[in-house]
């Protein structure tokens, strides 16, 4: 698998990172940003970048308007860096339907261990050590008494 022009699909420090990566592989590279982000560093160190609606850390999280920017924008892939979309399996399985690759797990990974309590179930079952912790809290009732 050969990825030629890849959407990043965060910001900051850890989007400079990827591109830098991207660069390093001969890879072209697309950043993402709001319009209150137009002078941010990942944007200008990107090969191209394409505009999303609305202000914030909301673009980033609109799984629709993420892929509509990888597909516009000519890219075979899209790395989510960290945070924001990177466990979210509808993400990924949004990419994989519109013909993307998505630079992470595959979506059954992420469907399994996006959820921790579940995660740990797993752990738990394949005889690997986990920390003690809760199951995870169903109701307001069950976190205040976990937090008395």
């Amino acid at each position: 698998m050969t990825l030629s022009k890849l959407l990043v699909a965060n910001r900051g420090e850890i989007a400079v990172r990827i591109i830098r990566a991207a660069a390093d592989m001969g890879i072209s590279t697309v950043s993402i940003y709001p319009s209150d982000e137009a002078e941010a560093l990942h944007v200008h160190k990107a090969d191209e970048a394409v505009l999303l609606e609305g202000r914030g850390v909301a673009p980033y999280l609109d799984i629709k308007q993420v892929v509509n920017a990888a597909r516009a924008s000519g890219c075979d892939s899209v790395h989510p860096g960290y945070g924001f979309l990177a466990e979210n399996a509808d993400f990924a399985q949004a990419c994989h339907d519109a013909g993307l690759i998505f630079v992470g797990p595959l979506v059954e990974t992420l469907e399994l261990f996006g959820d921790k309590v579940r995660a740990r179930d797993v752990a738990g079952e394949n005889d690997v050590p986990v920390l003690t912790g809760s199951g995870g809290l169903g109701s307001v009732d069950e976190a205040e008494a976990f937090f008395e």
